[in-house]
């Protein structure tokens, strides 16, 4: 069953989300990130610049497009559609929205800003999940 974790109270989600997804690919993880487009595109700009000696090797998989093959070993993928790729390790979740097919990873992420909408809809997930008999760990994140 699906580790569900719920990352709360992060002020920066944008650059919460890259430390996160540097220590998974430290520990050899293989992640699907998704979310609205214009979220993962941010994200994505956000993975080149973040950390000046420090390489994030991902890619952002736009709807339609190919992919070489050559990159298909690549361990972060920024993603819309999470059904889209190979990766069933883990998903992390910027959309306000839950995730079709997050069963079929082993951890989920939320990451749950400040914000009384971004709040409202984690509390939506959150139901979504336990309904389903999900366990649900919590981290509250401190500035």
């Amino acid at each position: 069953m699906t580790e569900i974790l719920f990352h709360t109270h992060v002020a920066d989600p944008a650059a919460y989300a890259c430390r996160l997804l540097r220590k998974a690919t430290r520990q050899g993880a293989r992640v699907a990130v998704t979310g609205p487009e214009a979220t993962l595109e941010r994200l994505d700009r956000e993975l080149w610049a973040f950390d000046p000696v420090e390489f994030v090797p991902h890619l952002r998989l736009v709807p339609g497009a190919s992919l070489a093959p050559r990159l298909h070993a690549t361990p972060i993928w920024l993603v819309a559609d999470a059904a889209a790729v190979d990766v069933h390790e883990i998903l992390v979740n910027v959309g306000a929205e839950s995730v079709p097919g997050f069963e079929s990873y082993l951890r989920l992420f939320e990451i749950v800003s400040n914000d009384a909408a971004d709040k409202a809809a984690a509390r939506r997930r959150w139901k979504h999940y336990g309904d389903r008999g999900y366990r649900i760990a919590h981290h509250e994140i401190n500035a």
